[in-house]
């Protein structure tokens, strides 16, 4: 295929039709029976190289990302900067009958933490401040997520990964990524329970234990998370095997904002700083503006604040690694700029930037920052003509850069490496259950940077990733320009 291929582009004696029916080929060995592909190459001068099913439709997984990553560069002024906007504060505010209430206010900020080993960006740096103001007693603590409507899961989100890591609910006052460490241990004997740890009491609620420890060489059943939204309840189920080493999950916390507010309440206590009632949350509902919210804090004074990182970082951080919360909520932060910061107002900003980019409506369609979403859909030719638009802005460089590279770091940290695209890819992944992506730029044997936007759906679901196919093809295409 390779000396084909080069004899079809060194004398450029065959059509661009001609070129993708190899490439086709290439993609459709068997394996792979019934997956669907598309493949759109460009040059940088907006000539099509290869042309597989263009125009179809697909679920782009987190290639939805490079349109929420643009939208915030085409957005916002200068991102290098820190952002004191999107810090996270502390408010007294004053009871009548009472010490006064503090409140934790949350303003979209995803880097929030409360590690140990935490040094920018801490939760304990705001319990310092309130604790320097002299407190010994206060109300409660009110953790508020009010600057975004309450709307913790996009449409289109699969209730199975709303346990998950990748689908951890969106709030206006993250913590840890609203992420929970479990390690899990056997029991003293078969039949016998597990044991759940965590940091934090704060952020597990209820655990429901349903792993029993077994004996033998026989595979334990695979251990499972489920949760049915707002039931406060986490269920574990499966099985580990007796005398095995302790096993690690990430699971989503249910109600975030009250989390942060809780773990608040511990780190006051711990400076002495006592609070009479429980910690308590406060949403806006999705038809409200938050002028209620800002009313019940017309009278609260701010007595601390952290300055959050540059959403420069965020952007490489979410595009790097696949965040879908930092992505989601940088949508929104997007739709703070003109509008109310709902995930409606973020896609409008999104939806006039492609106005902007001149493709058609009919070739996309977004309902969420991230790519979890199984609305989304995109063709092939409208995302290569939209990366090949944002190399012609001026942050277009900055853009790139926030793309994982192939063999070198992110996403894309294994694949690629060894071969003639290591460092010479910059891409961003998109994996959903039956779906892979690859869209981004490489740089060719002969020194062309290339566009390209390549989607494989409908994979059966007992067949393999298609990464290597795409991996294999956009190779071929670099080994031969």
């Amino acid at each position: 295929m390779k000396a084909l291929l080069t004899l079809l582009c060194v004398l450029a004696v065959a059509s661009c039709s001609s070129f993708s029916s190899l490439v086709q080929a290439r993609l459709e060995q068997p394996g792979l029976e019934g997956t669907r592909w598309g493949l759109v190459v460009l040059t940088m001068d907006g000539r099509e190289l290869v042309s597989v099913n263009p125009d179809q439709r697909f679920l782009p997984a987190s290639n939805t990302k490079l349109f929420t990553a643009a939208a915030a560069f085409f957005t916002m002024d200068d991102m290098s900067r820190p952002d004191p906007a999107r810090g996270t504060s502390v408010l007294l505010s004053p009871r009548a009958d009472g010490p006064p209430d503090i409140v934790l206010r949350g303003a979209g900020d995803p880097m929030l933490s409360d590690a140990p080993d935490c040094v920018r960006d801490c939760l304990q740096e705001l319990a310092d401040m309130v604790s320097a103001n002299g407190l010994k007693r206060i109300g409660r603590v009110i953790a508020d997520a009010s600057l975004l409507p309450h709307e913790p899961w996009p449409p289109g989100w699969s209730q199975d990964d709303l346990v998950t890591r990748s689908g951890a609910p969106v709030s206006a006052l993250s913590l840890n990524s609203n992420e929970l460490r479990l390690t899990i241990r056997p029991g003293p004997g078969p039949g016998h329970p597990a044991s759940i740890d965590w940091a934090g009491d704060e952020a597990a609620g209820v655990i429901r234990n349903d792993i029993l420890t077994r004996a033998g060489d026989e595979e334990p059943m695979d251990i499972r998370a489920e949760r049915t939204p707002g039931s406060g309840e986490l269920r574990l189920y499966g099985e580990i095997r007796l005398g095995s080493l302790p096993i690690e999950r990430i699971v989503a916390v249910d109600e975030p904002a009250l989390v942060a507010g809780r773990r608040f309440e511990r780190l006051l206590a711990e400076r002495g700083v006592a609070a009479e009632l429980p910690a308590v949350q406060r949403l806006r509902p999705f038809s409200d503006t938050g002028e209620d919210a800002r009313n019940a804090g017309l009278r609260a004074v701010e007595i601390g604040r952290l300055v959050a990182p540059p959403l420069a970082e965020n952007v490489t951080f979410l595009m790097k690694e696949s965040q879908n919360l930092h992505s989601e909520l940088l949508l929104r932060r997007i739709g703070l700029v003109s509008g109310d910061g709902s995930r409606e107002a973020g896609l409008s900003v999104v939806a006039a930037m492609l106005s902007e980019v001149g493709v058609p409506r009919w070739a996309w369609d977004l309902s969420d920052g991230s790519g979890m979403s199984v609305y989304n859909r995109l063709t092939p030719r409208m995302t290569a003509q939209f990366l090949l638009w944002t190399a012609n802005q001026s942050w277009g460089e900055a853009f790139r850069t926030a793309l994982p590279v192939g063999g070198v770091d992110g996403t894309l940290q294994r694949r690629f490496a060894g071969t003639p695209l290591a460092g010479r890819i910059f891409a961003k992944t998109g994996t959903l259950r039956g779906t892979n992506g690859l869209s981004g730029f490489m740089l060719t044997r002969g020194g062309e940077m290339l566009v390209f936007s390549a989607f494989a759906n409908e994979r059966p679901s007992n067949a393999p990733s298609a990464t290597a196919r795409i991996d294999a093809a956009l190779l071929a295409i670099a080994e031969n320009r």
